[in-house]
């Protein structure tokens, strides 16, 4: 059975205070808050889930708040950037919006054929607004704040620093099925699929740099899309046949997850899209309430008095 991904699926990151975080995902960035649940390891914090208008696969971008969590460090070994697909022409616009709301921001740049504006969120996660040539198709969300022909249409990158790339190169090429679509000034594209928004990791050789600590305003790790069950447990074989210590399956709710470790130490997981964001509430009411798993639902009365209160724009 072929193994190899089809892009990425989600990007769980960690925050510190989770009404801050609502505020700056949903009224500037303008994506839509498809799952307002808990981290089912941990159930005294939040797990809130960003994306597009049903959560598809590859638009998700989560995130573990721990309010008065110290900030990370970012730096080798490490999911460093996180990049959104928005449209072409749209950077100025951009901008202009993150300026008047007072976000951190870089000056956009052209890097390998795309536009490129990088800005911090309130933790100082790293993001990017990647404006491409590569057509994308995937449609905004339209009832949200920013309007439709300047939304962000999905995950686009992300961006992996490691000291020394070679053996991440060879397990993302050897193991995982990617292609090496491009590279520059120390930078490596890696593609998956067809390539193209969505399905890309760059790797960032960064020798000199620091090792990254994992705490607010940093990824906790990058989830890669397996199409089902079947195809995901197959995936889980051949990396175990190859001598890479890989986790059970566990059921996430909303897809079933393995886990394990690039050579550099960034956390990987592999997905399945099934079964959805809409397997426990309609996807017109995405987000409005607060979801728990079936083995978690007797506990909700505990649950819910050590939760912080939310409010969603």
């Amino acid at each position: 059975m072929d193994v190899r991904p089809s892009g990425l699926h989600h990007v769980t990151a960690i925050a510190g205070d989770p009404q801050r975080n609502v505020d700056f995902y949903l009224q500037v960035l303008g994506l839509r808050l498809v799952k307002r649940t808990v981290n089912f390891d941990a159930p005294d914090t939040y797990h809130l889930y960003y994306g597009d208008e049903a959560g598809t696969p590859g638009s998700i971008l989560t995130f573990f708040p721990w309010p008065g969590a110290p900030r990370g460090r970012r730096g080798t070994g490490q999911t460093t950037t996180v990049g959104f697909s928005v449209p072409e022409g749209s950077l100025g616009w951009w901008a202009d919006r993150l300026r008047a709301a007072g976000v951190e921001s870089e000056e956009p740049v052209t890097r390998a054929g795309e536009d490129v504006l990088a800005l911090y969120d309130p933790d100082g996660l790293r993001l990017e607004l990647v404006a491409s040539p590569s057509p994308d198709t995937r449609p905004p969300w339209e009832s949200g704040p920013v309007p439709g022909d300047r939304a962000v249409r999905g995950l686009h990158a992300v961006t992996m620093s490691e000291g020394g790339p070679d053996p991440t190169a060879a397990l993302l090429t050897d193991r995982l099925g990617f292609r090496l679509a491009d590279e520059g000034d120390g930078r490596f594209r890696f593609a998956a699929g067809d390539g193209g928004p969505g399905a890309l990791v760059d790797v960032v050789a960064q020798p000199a740099a620091p090792r990254g600590l994992v705490a607010a305003g940093t990824v906790h790790h990058v989830a890669w899309r397996a199409p089902d069950d079947p195809a995901q447990e197959s995936w889980r074989s051949a990396l175990v046949a190859s001598g890479i210590d890989v986790t059970p399956i566990l059921d996430r709710r909303y897809f079933h997850s393995i886990y394990f470790r690039e050579p550099g130490g960034v956390l990987f997981e592999i997905a399945t899209d099934n079964p959805g964001f809409a397997t426990d509430e309609p996807v017109a009411e995405l987000g409005t309430g607060l979801r728990l798993p079936p083995w978690l639902e007797p506990e909700r009365a505990r649950i819910e008095a050590a939760l912080p209160e939310l409010k969603i724009p």
